[in-house]
């Protein structure tokens, strides 16, 4: 099945990174999974301390946008944890590749 792969990359305020892996480990994936989001992996990049990375699969550009407009227009994410996963955020960019279950499957976390 071909899908389409978003890779989210985030430059953090220096010394925020444990803190937002925190509120995203503990808030921010627990909201997304009740969200049907499909998570394949996320967390701290190896390459420095101020980065994080967030890759997420969607069936279509369509679905990715749908799903994203009714995530983060949601009144659990605005009045949730947005403002603490926001806050330390410098710049992010994201990146969407097609992707087959394959590729989805090697890179999703255990």
């Amino acid at each position: 099945m071909s899908r389409v792969l978003e890779i989210r990359s985030y430059t953090l305020k220096s010394g925020q990174r444990d803190e937002f892996h925190r509120v995203v480990v503990e808030q921010a994936m627990p909201m997304l999974k009740r969200w049907n989001v499909d998570v394949v992996s996320f967390g701290p990049s190896k390459h420095d301390t101020d980065s994080y990375y967030l890759m997420r699969a969607y069936d279509s550009l369509e679905h990715r946008q749908q799903s994203q407009d009714a995530f983060y227009g949601s009144d659990e994410w605005i009045n949730g944890p947005r403002a603490a996963i926001i806050a330390p955020i410098e710049t992010y960019t994201s990146v969407v590749i097609d992707a087959d279950d394959a590729l989805v499957a090697l890179l999703r976390q255990g």
